[in-house]
């Protein structure tokens, strides 16, 4: 981590991606501790909740042979999260899509949100914490100052497909194929997804907001009229073809 004239940045390798801070506020000894807390804490959900490590309670509550008492608080906290974005989705979220427990498609955001959320205590208000190209914003980049993000073309390297503007809290989540492939199965018959090349949706938390990202990149072609059934959600997707679709509302963020 280091110090700049305008505040705080680190990037923390963990997860399997890489974990950007970016602090605009004045980087005070408890800024500077709530950030150490952010990056142990990541390390924690990693040792936690990896499907690629079997020694981690979710591979090893997954394999049996552990119980749900024998995990620590965070994994029954998630399970409640993921169960309730499953009903939310009308069942397009999954946590079991492939016959396996993976909660990934909400663990990343809700810990980048939780990461958010100590330096935002700590007296952070003006924040960035960026988890593998998932975001959540708090306050303004400098005083009047909106933050402006951009967000990749999934067709096109190099380029943006639009920049995200906001003087206030926001979050940011894209799903696409563009790194993975087709890694969002149908969580009612397992198929691949390819409907999108990707799926970005903007909204108040990122837990909640990545959630919806992936249910709706499920849905296919139903995800834009259900998109605009939610409060406060706004959604980018770009097609395979290389054509695109906006929520009523995204035009007040994006460019």
């Amino acid at each position: 981590m280091h110090d700049t004239a305008r505040g705080l940045r680190h990037v923390e390798h963990v997860m399997g991606t890489a974990f950007s801070f970016d602090i605009r506020d004045e980087p005070t000894p408890a800024i500077h501790r709530a950030l150490a807390e952010a990056v142990r804490h990541l390390h924690r959900v990693d040792a936690v909740f990896s499907t690629y490590r079997p020694d981690s309670h979710i591979s090893r509550l997954d394999r049996g042979d552990i119980c749900l008492a024998d995990c620590p608080p965070e994994v029954p906290e998630v399970l409640s999260l993921c169960a309730q974005a499953t009903g939310d989705s009308d069942g397009w979220f999954s946590i079991v899509p492939a016959g396996v427990l993976d909660p990934s498609g909400l663990v990343k955001g809700w810990a980048t949100e939780a990461a958010s959320r100590l330096l935002h205590e700590a007296g952070a208000r003006n924040t960035c914490v960026n988890g593998g190209g998932d975001l959540q914003l708090r306050g303004q980049a400098a005083p009047g100052t909106p933050w402006r993000i951009g967000i990749a073309h999934p067709l096109r390297t190099g380029d943006l497909a639009t920049v995200v503007t906001t003087h206030h809290d926001l979050a940011v989540a894209t799903s696409g194929t563009a790194e993975r492939g087709a890694h969002i199965l149908d969580p009612h018959d397992g198929t691949p997804i390819t409907t999108f090349a990707s799926l970005t949706v903007i909204g108040p938390r990122l837990t909640t907001t990545d959630t919806y990202a992936t249910a709706a990149f499920a849905r296919g072609e139903a995800a834009r009229d259900w998109l605009e059934t939610l409060e406060g959600y706004e959604a980018l997707a770009i097609l395979p073809d290389g054509r695109e679709w906006r929520t009523t509302g995204f035009s007040g963020y994006g460019s």
